[in-house]
């Protein structure tokens, strides 16, 4: 995600409340929050190495299954 800087100055008779209240609606203006809520829980997509990896134990797994079925030690 690319950086966005917001800037907020206060002015000379500006209180705290009133500049706190316009980087607020900057940064609601931004989309930055929808932004990062959006993207919080997605993930990433597995390397084809692990895939492959897991794809591999999977199938080892499957054959060692098949044998001892057939020596009749698992029903």
């Amino acid at each position: 995600m690319a950086k966005t800087v917001i800037e907020v100055n206060k002015n000379a008779n500006e209180n705290n409340a009133s500049v706190l209240r316009r980087f607020s609606r900057r940064i609601q203006e931004s989309n930055i929050i929808q932004k990062v809520k959006g993207s919080r829980y997605s993930k990433r997509k597995e390397s084809k190495l692990k895939v492959k990896k897991s794809t591999l134990k999977h199938l080892e797994r499957r054959k060692e299954i098949e044998k001892l079925r057939k020596l009749g030690k698992i029903k």
